[in-house]
C-alpha cells in the first residue's frame, strides 16, 4: 500500500520541478520592424501563436531538431502560461 503513495509522491515532485525549470533568453535578430513567430510546434509548419518583438525575455525549455533547424519551446517570462516554440537563431543569452 505504501509504494502507490510514494511514485505519486515522487512524481508530483519531478513534475514541479520540470515545470520551473529553463534558461532565461531574449529574442534578438528578429528586427526592429519584425516580430519573432512563437509557433504551435517546432517547425514552419505549424501556426503562428503570436509575434514577439527583439527584446523579450523568455524562458528556454528544451530544444529539438526539426529538417535541420534547431527549434526551442519557449514560454514568455511575464507570462509562463503562454508557450510555444521558436528557431534557436532568435535567442540569445540574457
Amino acid at each position: 500500500m505504501r509504494r502507490p503513495a510514494i511514485a505519486a509522491t515522487l512524481m508530483l515532485m519531478l513534475l514541479s520541478g520540470c515545470a520551473g525549470s529553463g534558461t532565461r533568453t531574449v529574442v534578438k535578430g528578429a528586427g526592429p520592424d519584425e516580430l519573432l513567430n512563437l509557433r504551435a510546434g517546432p517547425g514552419l509548419d505549424y501556426s503562428v501563436i503570436l509575434g514577439i518583438p527583439d527584446g523579450t525575455p523568455l524562458i528556454r525549455r528544451n530544444c529539438v531538431t526539426e529538417v535541420g533547424q534547431l527549434w526551442c519551446r519557449v514560454s514568455l517570462a511575464d507570462t509562463p502560461e503562454i508557450t510555444g516554440y521558436v528557431s534557436e537563431d532568435y535567442l540569445s543569452d540574457s
